[in-house]
C-alpha cells in the first residue's frame, strides 16, 4: 500500500464510525486491551452479550482504518491499542458534541464539574 493510500485511510470523519466501533475506540482510550477484555468491557457497558462475530470484523475495520493497532501476543490472542489518529478521532468528536451540547453558561458549568469529577477520580 502506498504512502497515499494509507493516508486517505486513516483520516476517518467521527461521524463515519458507528456508535460501537466509537465505544471500542473509548474502551481502548482508558489503556490498551485484548480481544476478550474489550469484549469484557462492552457487555459492562451495553448490558448484553456481544458476539465474536460483530466485535472481531469491528475491530480489524477501524484497525484498517488506522484508529487502532492490533499486534499479536500468540498464535490465538491479539492486543489492541489506541492510536494518535484514533485518539484525535475521539477529540474531533467529543468537541462537536459539546458545541451541540454548551448552549449557555449553565450547561457549561455542567460539564466543567462532569471533568473535575473525573479529575478527582484518577
Amino acid at each position: 500500500m502506498g504512502e497515499d493510500q494509507e493516508e486517505e485511510e486513516t483520516n476517518v470523519p467521527p461521524g463515519e464510525l458507528t456508535a460501537f466501533q466509537y465505544t471500542v475506540l473509548l474502551v481502548l482510550a482508558e489503556e490498551s486491551r485484548y480481544g476478550l477484555a474489550i469484549k469484557d468491557e462492552l457487555e459492562e457497558y451495553y448490558g448484553t452479550e456481544i458476539n465474536h462475530g460483530r466485535l472481531y470484523p469491528n475491530l480489524d475495520e477501524i484497525a484498517e482504518d488506522g484508529l487502532i493497532e492490533k499486534r499479536s501476543l500468540d498464535t490465538h490472542t491479539n492486543q489492541y491499542e489506541l492510536t494518535e489518529d484514533g485518539y484525535e478521532t475521539i477529540r474531533a468528536r467529543l468537541d462537536w458534541e459539546l458545541s451541540k451540547v454548551i448552549t449557555d453558561g449553565e450547561r457549561a458549568e455542567t460539564v466543567a464539574r462532569l471533568i473535575e469529577n473525573v479529575d478527582r477520580n484518577e
